[in-house]
């Protein structure tokens, strides 16, 4: 700029023309700074969208490698099944879709058990001696008896005896009826099952004879063994004292039995 200015106080001319070569070579020199600049810009990497080479550069620092997660759900299934334990995974299904649970075997039975049976129905028959001061007989015919437990050993008993003899005096048959209940004790605990009962009744007998009475009352006291063949069926023994009051008088008589028992 000095040296425009001097050329100007020299020579007018000198010094316009001189400045116009000078605002030429500025022009030119501007021109070729705004061509580096630009060049300059477009050389230089674009790091918002070359995502893979800033990875890069930043994996070659000496820094701590970041793991993302994705690495780690790939790289647990890839790796060996012996180092982990096995997570069984069970799905629940609806209560109306699973299947009924299975019965419970039945236990085995036992015999005289708070689940055995209350009821019991027997039916057999029956011998009984009869002895009186008008005539012997010896009839034979039906014995029925029901029991109801009330626990394991204690029952109550209905008892109903239907026996017959041949004739006597003239085409006259013996017929002997008695009826009854009672207390009964049973010992429910093995295949074979002794018991003890008494019956309190009354009886019932033919011929009659003149002046007397044909009912009376009965006692029978008495005992037996029932063998449990399978748990609703029994096999029976028994045998009984029996007294009677017919013709004003006192009878001691006994019978002896055996039949079935059937238990519900």
């Amino acid at each position: 700029m000095v040296l425009f200015t001097v050329a100007a106080w020299l020579n007018p001319r000198v010094g316009l023309a001189l400045e116009g070569s000078a605002m030429r070579l500025l022009v030119a020199a501007l021109l070729l700074v705004s061509g580096g600049v630009a060049q300059a810009q477009m050389g230089t990497p674009n790091l918002n969208s070359d995502r893979g080479n800033a990875a890069r550069d930043f994996s070659a620092t000496s820094a701590a490698k970041a793991t993302l997660i994705s690495d780690l759900v790939v790289a647990d299934t890839l790796s060996a099944p012996t180092s982990k334990p096995v997570v069984a995974t069970v799905l629940a299904l609806p209560l109306d879709a699973a299947e009924p649970a299975s019965p419970s075997p039945q236990p085995k039975f036992l015999y005289g058990s708070r689940g055995d049976y209350r009821w019991e129905l027997g039916l057999g028959f029956t011998w009984l001696r009869f002895r009186s001061s008008a005539f012997n007989a010896n009839t034979v015919g039906i014995n029925t008896a029901v029991v109801y437990y009330t626990n394991e050993w204690f029952g109550v008993e209905g008892n109903v005896i239907a026996a017959f003899a041949p004739t006597i005096f003239v085409n006259e048959h013996v017929k002997i009826a008695t009826y009854g209940a009672g207390p009964k004790i049973a010992l429910r605990q093995k295949q074979w099952e002794p018991w003890l009962h008494a019956i309190f009744g009354g009886a019932h007998l033919q011929p009659q004879v003149t002046g007397q009475s044909r009912n009376s009352y009965v006692i029978k006291a008495g005992g037996g063994a029932d063998y449990r063949w399978n748990p609703r069926i029994s096999f029976r023994l028994e045998g009984d004292y029996v007294r009677t009051g017919f013709f004003n008088q006192g009878q001691n008589n006994f019978q002896l039995g055996g039949g079935f028992v059937f238990h519900f």
